[in-house]
């Protein structure tokens, strides 16, 4: 595990596992824990700016870099969506799921444009009735064969999903708040939820090492390797990962990672002889 890291106090940790016995290894900890973050993020406005911290103005970037990884993962994995579909190959009913979705924003203006239908996780209550607002047909400007299906008021760590319903979950600026043990415990439980080709997308806010305890609304930026490490832990593979552009210096980098439950594929020895007899060839 990526080790040291520090609190928004300046305090050092010499590990992750310090950290986290000291923010929920006492019984009743954790729930305090829990509870502390929904009661910070019912304080906050259920707008645009609100739910980004008061950067509004990176909505169009952040939108515009999920939009083009998701297109070119959905067009690998299921290219019968690209193709003419068939009466052999008919095309395929998306359903995607956004994890910590907050007021709708993720859902209306990607996930809707590329799911025939989405469903909505979030916690807080107030933002869930907005979503519903947002995402009613009357406000939305997609196909009228997508839509906002379902909309569940639960946090990430009690939630399972129905099994093979969902082509992509995505998880984006939420999993911070989950203790490492629930981590990994929310992603076993949802591989049930995905269908065979299906794949997750975490995108989230990256320290540059070990990690970074936000203790206001108690969230954990984790670095590039941790991540790996839970990844790992969850028997999940990185298919793809890019990091985001256009978002102002001040703020964390920003990583988006596409996860599969099967191992990548490995170049095998024939195409591999094959690749190199193509390379040109040195005149002596």
């Amino acid at each position: 595990m990526d080790s040291n890291g520090l609190d928004s106090d300046g305090r050092e940790f010499r590990n992750a596992e310090e950290m986290w016995r000291e923010e929920v290894g006492e019984e009743g900890s954790k729930s305090q824990w829990y509870g502390t973050a929904i009661r910070y993020w019912e304080k906050v406005d259920a707008t645009v700016d609100g739910v980004l911290g008061g950067y509004g103005h990176v909505n169009d970037a952040d939108v515009a870099a999920s939009d083009a990884f998701l297109t070119s993962i959905l067009a690998e994995r299921f290219p019968a969506q690209r193709d003419a579909p068939t009466a052999a190959r008919p095309s395929r009913h998306l359903v995607a799921l956004d994890c910590g979705s907050g007021i709708g924003r993720v859902t209306k203006n990607l996930l809707l444009r590329h799911f025939n239908e989405v469903d909505l996780l979030e916690p807080v209550p107030h933002f869930l009735e907005a979503a519903r607002v947002n995402l009613a047909p009357e406000n939305l400007t997609v196909p009228e064969m997508h839509r906002a299906a379902n909309f569940y008021c639960v946090p990430l760590q009690d939630f399972t999903p129905d099994a093979r319903r969902y082509d992509v979950i995505w998880v984006q600026w939420c999993i911070g708040h989950l203790a490492d043990d629930d981590f990994i415990s929310f992603f076993k439980r949802a591989k049930i939820g995905l269908k065979p080709g299906g794949f997750f997308v975490l995108k989230e806010n990256i320290a540059r090492t070990g990690f970074v305890l936000d203790k206001e609304d108690k969230s954990v930026t984790r670095s590039d390797q941790y991540f790996k490490d839970l990844f790992n832990q969850c028997g999940l593979y990185i298919y793809t990962m890019k990091d985001q552009k256009g978002f102002p210096d001040e703020l964390f980098a920003v990583k988006m990672y596409a996860l599969t439950t099967e191992m990548p594929r490995r170049p095998t020895a024939k195409s591999k002889s094959k690749r190199l007899s193509n390379r040109p060839a040195i005149i002596k």
